[in-house]
């Protein structure tokens, strides 16, 4: 009876573990040995060049201080989950990545700069709309 009572209570246990593992941001979803990505990744000056080398990459340019960019970030992040699998999704903070934000010349934010196997092909300034950024990268899809 003792041993019943400790397998369900690390049971119990394992199941709230997974549970809030699940509920904590986890911004990948897995399926047969691959991964992809449902929410933005975080871009650095360290992580930039490798991340945006291969496929299609939509780069959100913002700052925590930025109205306009809390306005852009659920449309960024609706679209990480849209185009999962086909176009990866970054978001770089200017304030604490001024070398990428530098070699791109960022002057106003949001920018959104779209790239193509490491090219920039589109390049956004402002708050722009869900339709107008999926009519964007319908094109180079």
């Amino acid at each position: 009876m003792k041993m019943i009572k400790v397998l369900s209570l690390v049971l119990t246990l394992g199941i709230s573990v997974g549970l809030a593992v699940n509920f904590m941001g986890n911004d990948t979803l897995t399926t047969s040995n691959t991964t992809t990505l449902t929410k933005p990744v975080t871009l650095t000056d360290a992580n930039f060049e490798k991340t945006i080398k291969q496929g299609v990459v939509l780069v959100d340019f913002w700052a925590t201080w930025c109205g306009p960019c809390k306005r852009q970030a659920p449309i960024v992040e609706q679209l990480a989950k849209d185009f999962a699998g086909k176009v990866k999704v970054g978001k770089v903070d200017v304030d604490k990545n001024r070398q990428v934000s530098s070699k791109y010349i960022i002057r106003s934010i949001p920018t959104i700069i779209i790239f193509k196997d490491g090219k920039v092909v589109e390049r956004l300034v402002g708050l722009r709309s869900k339709a107008e950024l999926e009519k964007t990268l319908k094109v180079y899809l």
